[in-house]
């Protein structure tokens, strides 16, 4: 199978690159993993957001036009794709009548009725995919799978994981949509999914999560960060737009409203704090030589 994807190879600079997942209207997170990056001296170039610009907060518009202001690399997500073409609903892959169903009747008209006409076109023109090569490893950005927009895939999930990995033509899968961050080997191959930084991971913290990939003479470093941010501004937000619901009490309590959507050892994990961890991975390019991971 051979997937469409936009080439970013010769925009994404030899250094550090951070990607991250769901700003989900929270523009205060948004703004802070901005400053992050320029902390750690990271330029919009080497910045990847994995979809889901709009979703769950209260400032839909002002962190589209942060996103786009910041010039990072953005593919679509569901919410970009359902936004975009003016559609009724979120396309989020929620069962009917579960919990985070019911909960999206609530956020998805609210984010749908405050996206500019401006903003619905930029999310109609972006990739669904995107490729580059780093240290001679291809990597594939992707929202959910390689299929399915809004494929939930989490880290347990080893089969499902290596059945994506037999159509995604690639060494590294660079994933969004899940809301928990993880990174899963698959031989020499790996998924990396950053997290989000709209909402936490359910792990009873109020810390966002971003990725960085640090690439040395030898290896690349797959490292997951968590990212402290005015979480109690951004559920104030939320108040202030009488758009208080159970994803406002997540911001302040760290736990999802709803676990529809994980598998039995995701929510065996709720409230037990995450820790960072790093994955490396040995270059194969040209300066180093063929290796195994």
């Amino acid at each position: 199978m051979t997937l469409s994807a936009a080439d970013w190879t010769s925009r994404i600079g030899d250094g550090p690159i951070l990607v991250f997942g769901g700003p989900y209207s929270n523009l205060r997170a948004t703004e802070a993993l901005r400053r992050e990056a320029d902390r750690l001296g990271i330029p919009a170039t080497n910045v990847i957001c994995t979809g889901d610009v709009v979703a769950y907060a209260a400032e839909p518009e002002e962190t589209v036009a942060a996103i786009r202001d910041w010039g990072c690399h953005v593919i679509a997500g569901n919410c970009e794709e359902q936004l975009g073409a003016g559609a009724a609903d979120c396309g989020c892959g929620f069962e009917e009548g579960t919990a985070c169903d019911l909960l999206a009747k609530g956020w998805y008209p609210f984010a749908n009725a405050r996206v500019s006409e401006a903003s619905r076109t930029w999310m109609r023109g972006l990739p669904k995919f995107a490729r580059f090569v780093l240290g001679g490893r291809t990597c594939l950005v992707l929202h959910g799978g390689t299929e399915t927009i809004n494929r939930f895939i989490f880290g347990s999930q080893g089969d499902v994981i290596r059945n994506e990995f037999a159509r995604a033509q690639c060494d590294v899968v660079i994933a969004g949509h899940a809301g928990i961050p993880f990174a899963h080997r698959v031989g020499g191959k790996l998924w990396f999914n950053p997290g989000v930084i709209g909402m936490p991971a359910n792990d009873g913290t109020t810390d966002a999560w971003y990725g960085l990939i640090t690439p040395t003479a030898a290896t690349i470093d797959f490292a997951l960060k968590r990212l402290a941010y005015d979480h109690a501004g951004a559920a104030a937000s939320m108040r202030r737009w009488a758009h208080v619901d159970g994803y406002a009490r997540t911001l302040v309590t760290g736990l999802w409203p709803s676990l529809d959507v994980l598998p039995d050892a995701e929510q065996a994990e709720t409230g037990k704090k995450l820790r960072p961890r790093t994955v490396t991975l040995t270059r194969v390019d040209a300066t180093v030589g063929e290796a195994a991971a």
